[in-house]
């Protein structure tokens, strides 16, 4: 990882894809100035739509969620965005909270929503 610049993952369940690509793209001059990374289609589908370079970790349901944990233990992840989905039940829900935990273990900003992502990059 680009050791230049913060690192900030991006994360989002199946539903709330569109509005992460739609709040990347709102946000795109500002999230230049990190490194990004991401789970699987996230991570591509953000990529895709602004042109800014993503580094893809695995699909959450395949082990994605725990890899961006291992890099926040390993501190080489600053901040998160998670557009996660409260009203449908996940097959990798363990994974989820265990990202959560260690979310909270290391102290890392954690932003769940567009309002919370807006006041993450502030």
């Amino acid at each position: 990882m680009d050791n230049s610049k913060p690192t900030l993952a991006l994360v989002a369940h199946d539903n709330k894809k569109a509005e992460m690509v739609a709040w990347a793209m709102k946000h795109k001059e500002e999230l230049s100035h990190y490194f990004l990374c991401g789970t699987g289609h996230t991570a591509k589908m953000v990529q895709d739509a602004t042109g800014l370079q993503v580094k893809q970790y695995l699909s959450g349901p395949l082990g994605g969620d725990l890899e961006i944990g291992s890099e926040i233990a390993n501190k080489r992840i600053q901040k998160i965005v998670f557009f996660w989905d409260p009203l449908q039940a996940q097959p990798h829900d363990p994974d989820v909270k265990a990202l959560m935990r260690i979310v909270a273990v290391y102290n890392i900003p954690f932003a769940t929503n567009e309002a919370t992502a807006d006041c993450l990059l502030r």
